[in-house]
């Protein structure tokens, strides 16, 4: 047997694995911070969501009055108040003893 067959395994090898190691590991933790599922994105998901939220809100408030005028505008139950202020705000329909004043809405 030759003893100088055998090669030991250089030092240069494992600080190269170390380095990539080490490297791999900062990459990751710039992931965790700056990523799409990081510490910065997620105070950015926190206000969307907010913001969804308040728009969901808005949403069932139209859809709770929208629900309520069909409801009022039953065929078997009309509201004759509601009729008759559908008719002269959409037709423009008027008794000719009335005087028809229009004011803006006001500015939101």
């Amino acid at each position: 047997m030759k003893s100088g067959s055998l090669s030991r395994p250089s030092l240069s090898g494992g600080r190269r694995g170390s380095a990539l190691i080490a490297l791999a590991l900062v990459g990751l933790g710039a992931l965790a911070l700056a990523g799409p599922y990081g510490l910065l994105a997620w105070s950015e998901s926190k206000s969307v969501l907010q913001q969804r939220e308040a728009r969901i809100a808005k949403l069932e408030e139209e859809r709770a009055e929208l629900a309520n005028l069909v409801d009022r505008l039953d065929p078997q139950a009309t509201d004759p108040d509601l009729v008759t202020e559908l008719i002269r705000r959409d037709l423009n329909v008027a008794h000719p003893d009335e005087y028809v004043m229009e004011i803006a809405p006001p500015a939101q």
